[in-house]
């Protein structure tokens, strides 16, 4: 449980610093942050493996790049539903999509060589 709680933290102050690094995305507050991400996880685990399954062929041709893109629609629809939470555009929500991807696949690898 405490490990659940430490990402969704991490993944908010993620969210946060993707805004002071890519222009035209916007968390208004720390609150609206961990609400996101919560959401975020929440879509990640029910809703993702689904759209990867049926975007498989697409996802094999592009050795995967087509993930972020399904990150990004993600980003978008959560961006939809979260008050405070908003991106510009598809190409902003792209950019950050690979952000997102990098720094939680940087902190994942942390995690596990110290456990």
């Amino acid at each position: 449980m405490i490990e659940l709680l430490v990402k969704l933290l991490i993944n908010a102050f993620v969210l946060i610093l993707i805004t002071r690094l890519v222009p035209g995305f916007q968390v208004d507050s720390l609150v609206t942050a961990i609400v996101t991400a919560l959401l975020l996880g929440l879509v990640n685990t029910f809703i993702k493996p689904v759209v990867v399954l049926l975007t498989l062929p697409i996802n094999v041709i592009t050795l995967g790049l087509f993930t972020f893109v399904i990150n990004a629609v993600i980003l978008l629809v959560v961006a939809n539903l979260v008050s405070g939470f908003s991106i510009q555009n598809f190409g902003t929500a792209l950019i950050a999509a690979i952000i997102l991807s990098i720094i939680n696949g940087l902190l994942s690898l942390l995690t596990r060589s110290s456990s």
